[in-house]
């Protein structure tokens, strides 16, 4: 049966306690933190002159589908009527929104060391201890909308000009690619400090703490973010339904990214699943 998911906005009382207490439980039995560790090990930077299949790459987006259905998969054998909700970030953009409330996520770090106080995923709970990460810490921290260095979460307009791409991604398909639906979407840009990020990557800096970098699955609510680049994604899909996932073909050798990208029919690791398996969820899942 094809499942919905909701807007987080929308969820009732009970549907936010089943969801974090499923979260939960996913965290007690350390399930939780092998995603953790899943996305560390494959957040590869293009600078790195190996293959790509999270970040900086056209597999971006299917990678994640992957990833988010697998965690939600994990939720459902928990408790079947939970799914990911989704975080539309152009509406529900300050630190006031319901989305931080004290029974869901909880709210921003404290200003002496930017640990979060409030909320089930609080250390002082006894049940969010950072165990994988790229720090030291060993609790949940955030740094809403980086008061040293302010950042802004994107705007409704912005999501919009990005939607009005054509094509899903162009050479040299990686973070310094001009133009293409993915990259434009992922939010590599060039300029000086915070003007670098966009989209995806300037709501993993608004956040700040935990959400920098590979160890961002160490706050749960990157799974409301990347629902909801999901959910951007299933619409760009949907207005578009003759542009496929580029590369077709894999860059041949002599390419500067030969072996460095995932091309339409190759696997993903570490699933082995590939780009073109993940185009279409809608026997699986909706949006509402």
């Amino acid at each position: 049966m094809v499942y919905t998911r909701k807007n987080q906005r929308d969820l009732t009382g009970a549907e936010r306690r089943t969801f974090v207490a499923a979260v939960l439980e996913l965290k007690r039995t350390g399930a939780y933190d092998r995603f953790v560790r899943t996305h560390i090990d494959y957040y590869v930077a293009d600078g790195e002159g190996r293959l790509r299949v999270a970040h900086m790459t056209p597999s971006f987006l299917p990678w994640h589908r992957k990833f988010l259905l697998e965690f939600e998969t994990a939720l459902r054998r928990i408790d079947p009527t939970v799914t990911v909700p989704y975080w539309d970030w152009t509406r529900d953009n300050s630190p006031a929104s319901s989305i931080w409330n004290e029974d869901f996520m909880g709210g921003n770090g404290r200003r002496s060391d930017l640990q979060v106080m409030t909320g089930p995923f609080a250390h002082s709970s006894g049940r969010w201890n950072i165990t994988q990460s790229m720090t030291e810490g060993r609790f949940l921290t955030r740094d809403f909308g980086r008061p040293r260095d302010p950042i802004t979460l994107p705007t409704q307009a912005q999501l919009e000009e990005v939607m009005r791409e054509r094509v899903y991604d162009v050479t040299p398909w990686n973070s310094t690619s001009p133009s293409g639906f993915r990259n434009r979407l992922e939010g590599w840009a060039s300029g000086q400090g915070n003007d670098r990020f966009r989209i995806h990557n300037r709501v993993h800096r608004w956040v700040g703490g935990l959400m920098l970098g590979g160890g961002s699955v160490n706050d749960p609510v990157f799974w409301l973010h990347h629902a909801f680049v999901d959910l951007v994604w299933s619409r760009w899909q949907q207005r578009n339904p003759g542009a496929g996932y580029l590369p077709a073909e894999p860059p041949p050798l002599g390419d500067g990214q030969y072996r460095k990208v995932v091309a339409r029919h190759q696997p993903m690791a570490p699933w082995g699943v590939t780009p073109a398996s993940m185009f279409d969820h809608s026997r699986i899942y909706r949006y509402a």
